[in-house]
């Protein structure tokens, strides 16, 4: 059976060789006609062949790589499309085709848990702080400045912590702010009993800790996923960020009724101490480094990469990442990202209370449904940016189509939100809302990698602090303007002009080029 070609998925194309002696496949981005030749019969077709990169496997009988693996017989040589995931035969017979979890997988999963158990950490207190602020009198600006004290510590950890990521790597660097942000967390009811200060105190601590987070996970899966996954590997991260709204917004009611305001906090906390354990042990800063990663595997993630080169430790200085407009672009987009984010997720519940008179438990429940819904849209964009760039479309066009998804969606969506008069209305825009924000994560949060592959921590923590800061003005103005005015609708379309302002700079400053 000379000259086998077997796909994984039914929409990829490959070929064989004309020849039973090579075996030959297209590099990434290259798209041609080529002649396919069944050997012994004589015939002969055209296919188009899609763009990806080959890789030796090994030769001779059941090759026992993991990952995708196919065991031959007989002899030659298995080469894996890196692109496409699909595998040539040159002389043999497949007689068996088995696909294995790759511990690329395991990294991304462990990631997505911690980012859900980040993200459940901070909801907790969206919810709590409405008992708080009732049993401590707090006014709604007040009550703004505590919703927004997390963000304290965050802004200033964003940029140390993406520069301790370059230098150290993720896996270290996340380690110690999960144990760090799990002791705040076990020690906020404590702090608020005792005092306003040591509340404020231990939430900007909370904060410190939970910065490093992002530029962790993304400096990991960059080197753990060549370029045509790494999408899909932030969309299945970035959904477990989201999930962890869900889980916080719909446990804290049902614990806080059970045991008490203390007992989400400990629950979330203690899980943060579980996953750790099994984080110190089973995850490399680079797959490189793991005693676990197959051959085959690793070169698949190392021909996927535009950049190989190992970090070389030395910084950037700030000054030169701020002197080009791509920086800008992503720096902005961030800003904006964050000022629409964080006003859904600190003001829904509060929202659905104050203004269309739901309890607590329901309102709890309406504001987590759209959460749900943008985990799965997240790991959507991130399945179709993937998609799009294997079919041949150039990287930053793809990025600036995501990105205006990301915001134009969620802006048209605000300014219909002052129509919405029921909770259920209200729930279905704001998941109209965050579902096509998340768009922005296969955007502006993957063209950080794009520019500076080697400074991406230092990059994306001063996005970080932008967007931080953004979030801190629209979380506490948001509680001026509802004070003042009594209504969130003037505030909802200044965010919205914001999401449209920041689409059109992205699109004429942003590039796919390295720049840094």
């Amino acid at each position: 059976m000379a000259g086998v070609v077997v796909a994984q998925k039914s929409f990829f194309k490959s070929i064989s060789s004309t020849s039973s002696n090579t075996n030959s496949c297209y590099k990434l981005g290259d798209f041609s006609k080529t002649q396919v030749t069944h050997l012994g019969f004589g015939s002969r077709r055209k296919e188009r062949t899609w763009g990806c990169k080959c890789l030796v496997m090994g030769d001779g009988i059941g090759n026992g790589d993991h990952g995708r693996e196919w065991v031959v017989k007989r002899r030659r040589v298995v080469a894996e499309c890196a692109a496409e995931g699909f595998l040539m035969v040159g002389e043999g017979e497949v007689v068996k085709a088995e696909r294995e979890t790759g511990e690329r997988y395991k990294v991304v999963w462990l990631v997505a848990l911690v980012m859900c158990l980040c993200n459940a950490d901070r909801v907790v207190m969206s919810v709590a702080v409405v008992p708080l602020a009732a049993k401590h009198g707090w006014s709604s600006s007040f009550l703004g400045i505590v919703q927004s004290s997390f963000l304290w510590g965050y802004v200033f950890s964003s940029v140390i912590g993406g520069a301790l990521v370059d230098k150290y790597g993720g896996k270290r660097v996340m380690a110690w702010g999960v144990a760090l942000w799990s002791l705040a967390t076990l020690l906020t009811p404590l702090a608020a009993n005792h005092s306003t200060t040591s509340l404020l105190a231990i939430r900007a601590f909370f904060g410190l800790a939970e910065g490093v987070a992002l530029p962790s996970m993304n400096s990991l899966l960059s080197r753990w996923f060549p370029v045509h996954e790494r999408a899909s590997a932030v969309g299945v991260s970035m959904a477990g960020f989201q999930l962890g709204n869900v889980v916080g917004l719909l446990l804290t009611p049902i614990v806080m009724g059970s045991i008490g305001i203390s007992g989400p906090f400990v629950l979330f906390s203690s899980l943060g101490l579980l996953w750790l354990t099994t984080w110190a042990y089973g995850v490399k800063n680079d797959p490189r480094e793991s005693p676990f990663i197959t051959k085959s595997e690793l070169q698949l993630i190392q021909n996927g990469k535009v950049d190989t080169t190992a970090s070389s430790g030395k910084l950037l200085p700030v000054g030169l990442l701020l002197s080009r407009l791509p920086s800008w672009a992503i720096i902005f987009a961030n800003f904006t990202n964050n000022w629409g984010y964080f006003i859904l997720l600190t003001w829904m519940p509060i929202y659905f209370k104050t203004v269309l008179n739901v309890n607590l438990k329901q309102a709890s429940w309406f504001s987590a449904v759209p959460w749900g819904m943008m985990a799965v849209s997240g790991y959507i964009a991130g399945a179709a940016s993937d998609y799009l760039i294997k079919a041949g479309y150039s990287l930053i066009l793809v990025r600036k189509i995501m990105q205006s998804i990301g915001f134009i969606g969620p802006g048209v969506s605000l300014l219909s939100l002052n129509l919405a008069k029921t909770p259920g209305t209200t729930s279905l825009i704001i998941s109209a809302a965050l579902c096509l924000s998340s768009f922005s994560q296969a955007g502006f949060l993957l063209n950080i990698q794009d520019i500076a592959p080697q400074s991406a921590g230092l990059l994306h923590g001063i996005a970080n602090s932008a967007g931080t800061l953004a979030a801190i003005i629209s979380t506490v103005g948001a509680g001026y303007f509802v004070q003042w005015l009594g209504s969130f609708q003037a505030f909802l379309a200044l965010t919205a002009m914001l999401y449209f302002i920041s689409t059109v700079f992205y699109n004429l400053y942003a590039t796919g080029e390295r720049v840094f």
